[in-house]
């Protein structure tokens, strides 16, 4: 039940994205918070009965501690639903941080950083990456005593 509830929620939202804030707030006040309202009704009537150590359990735990923070979307319509921009603009960074520790000694910091070299700029030149790497790596095998012919504006993907 709560699943579609939240669904209905995010459908809200794609169909009042192109609004002013003003339209937000008046939609999310008509619409919304009746919808967050018997959410939070529903995690009320079902704390005590839920587990706490199972997966719903530990969802209705989560939601009860935070819902306030939620809540604050539907005071200001300038205020997004969910921080998904924010989490995936630093995913890279977090998923980077895990990886790096890998490279253990200079050389293997070094290969690492030409590799995100390669990628970033592949990314950046609108490059398919997986193409883009096997290109070099064959590239490499002909040449490798130079980088400077496998940029992206002096190579042809075949």
């Amino acid at each position: 039940m709560s699943l579609s509830l939240i669904g209905k929620l995010y459908g809200i939202e794609a169909h009042i994205k192109a609004k002013s804030s003003d339209e937000k707030y008046q939609t999310r006040q008509e619409k919304s918070k009746p919808i967050i309202d018997k959410i939070n009704q529903w995690i009320i009537d079902n704390r005590e009965k839920t587990p706490p150590k199972i997966k719903l359990g530990e969802a209705i735990t989560y939601w009860h501690n935070q819902a306030h923070k939620l809540e604050t979307y539907l005071q200001d319509g300038r205020i997004n639903i969910d921080n998904n921009r924010a989490e995936l603009a630093v995913k890279p960074f977090v998923i980077g941080r895990k990886n790096w520790l890998f490279a253990n000694t200079a050389n293997g910091a070094k290969a690492s950083a030409m590799l995100y070299s390669f990628v970033e700029t592949a990314k950046a030149n609108g490059l398919l990456v997986d193409s883009y790497l096997q290109t070099c790596l064959n590239e490499l095998a002909k040449k490798p005593e130079s980088l400077e012919h496998l940029l992206p504006w002096n190579i042809k993907q075949g």
